[in-house]
């Protein structure tokens, strides 16, 4: 048969295992305890009608026990799945713990409350990066850095022989029949290509060399004929329409040079101002129509003083 208070006053006065004594006061390290305080109240032993909550991986947990129970050890809790939703369980709480205790029910309220907000701050806390401090015993460094040191001594010494076989290769030492690992041989093939395209590009974006050529010969040659076109010859008898298609002629020759002069750069501007000079030097040439007794008409070009 149980009974609460004789249990109550062996567990208090005498021995239990839970019971923890600190300078500042008596505690209770039994998983079912509602404050983690030994007293009566809140004893889970002490008590045939008990509850309180528990947590399972983030899942809270109502947990009840009656004196119905209490022959059968193995139904003796009964447990309630509370939501996560903090006002739907103190819903639940209120409902299955209706007619408990009040002051029962005030606390395992606030124990929903404190296990509410850990579980807050612990997804906080998981949330933010921290920093691991990892501790490496001294044999690991000393021995990591041996072989580093034996690693690098390696590599120096298969490069130097690596270099030695390439320049005996190239200078015939060994003939023409030899033996050699592909790897290495592609490897340098390939790198005597990458050479090879290097110097050719390098050729290839060369600037093309600037030439600097005379560009006044013709220039002085038509002032001289123009010179020797201004007087007066022998045959000065030509019809009006040789005049009038040779001056066409010199008008589009003209326009073809001041055509070839807009598109070439300064050194043309050039020529387009000693082009004007010259047209500015020719004289204007005077037809001049003398009738004779016959009827016959003659006509003379003179140029104006």
């Amino acid at each position: 048969m149980q009974h609460d208070e004789v249990i109550w006053q062996v567990i208090r006065h005498k021995h239990c295992s839970y019971m923890a004594k600190i300078e500042t006061g008596i505690f209770c390290r039994n998983p079912y305890n509602v404050t983690g305080i030994c007293n009566r109240s809140s004893c889970p032993l002490a008590n045939s009608r008990y509850a309180t909550i528990r947590d399972h991986d983030g899942v809270f947990y109502l947990y009840m026990k009656t004196i119905e129970r209490a022959h059968m050890p193995k139904n003796l809790w009964e447990r309630v799945k509370l939501p996560r939703n903090y006002e739907k369980a103190l819903e639940t709480i209120d409902k299955h713990l209706l007619y408990w205790p009040k002051l029962l029910q005030h606390k395992i309220k606030q124990r929903l409350t404190k296990m509410t907000q850990m579980r807050i701050r612990m997804r906080k806390l998981a949330l933010k990066t921290r920093e691991k401090i990892m501790t490496t015993p001294r044999r690991d460094i000393k021995r990591e850095s041996r072989r580093e040191e034996k690693a690098v001594k390696a590599a120096v010494l298969d490069k130097a022989i690596e270099t030695e076989l390439l320049e005996r290769l190239k200078k015939g030492i060994y003939g023409d029949i030899y033996n050699y690992p592909e790897l290495e041989w592609n490897k340098v093939l390939d790198e005597e290509k990458k050479l090879a395209e290097g110097v050719e590009e390098e050729e290839e974006e060369e600037e093309p060399e600037i030439e600097y050529v005379e560009g006044y010969e013709e220039l002085e040659e038509e002032e001289d004929m123009e010179d020797f076109s201004g007087f007066p010859s022998k045959m000065s008898n030509f019809n009006d329409d040789e005049h009038d298609s040779a001056d066409e002629e010199e008008d589009d020759d003209d326009g073809e040079e001041q055509v070839v002069i807009h598109k070439k750069g300064k050194r043309d501007s050039r020529k387009s101002d000693d082009l004007g000079k010259s047209k500015k030097k020719k004289k204007k040439r005077v037809v001049v129509e003398m009738e004779q007794e016959d009827g016959d008409v003659i006509r003379t070009l003179k140029t104006a003083s």
